[in-house]
């Protein structure tokens, strides 16, 4: 298979893709004769046309992991320290987001590691049915949304001396 070879004016246009684009890898060294400007008059004037500064790509949130089982036993059995807690009891959804994205945040930048949310579990109806409960169906899809992605590792549902049903453990990221 035979390979023709690029005039000036792609070469130019070529460099210009290669450094706009972040590698996988770190790129080896490059010998400076490979790193020589362009000589045509041509293959300047395209490379001053063309965009010197890379778009800028979507920012990729990162993933949510649970907690791992001995760290949730840890916490139940009192070994692992709750460092802070927050209970969103009462509130309207509006209240309780901005009362939860502040507390992460606070959280976050305090260095702590565990949170617990408490949701409540909502009223019950005599048939068993939950009649309310927003908060506790909510806070978990809150949690998963790019907004907190940056603030948490994982969360899980809390063991029953610390809530059960109507809290979340929230593990933290660190601050980088």
């Amino acid at each position: 298979m035979s390979r023709r070879t690029l005039s000036d004016d792609e070469e130019a246009l070529w460099s210009n893709v290669a450094r706009s684009i972040t590698p996988m890898r770190p790129a080896k060294a490059k010998p400076k004769s490979e790193l020589a400007a362009p000589k045509s008059a041509s293959a300047r004037s395209s490379m001053r046309a063309a965009p010197r500064i890379a778009p800028a790509l979507p920012i990729k949130s990162p993933p949510l992991a649970p907690l791992d089982r001995r760290m949730k036993q840890r916490l139940a059995r009192g070994r692992d320290a709750i460092e802070a807690r927050i209970d969103l009891h009462g509130m309207t959804q509006n209240e309780a987001h901005a009362a939860l994205s502040t507390f992460l945040h606070r959280a976050q930048s305090g260095g702590k590691k565990i949170a617990l949310v408490v949701t409540g579990k909502g009223t019950r109806l005599s048939d068993g049915a939950s009649e309310r409960g927003v908060l506790r169906r909510q806070v978990p899809l809150w949690l998963t949304l790019p907004e907190f992605r940056s603030l948490i590792v994982g969360f899980e549902e809390a063991h029953v001396s610390h809530g059960g049903q109507g809290a979340l453990y929230v593990r933290l990221r660190r601050v980088r």
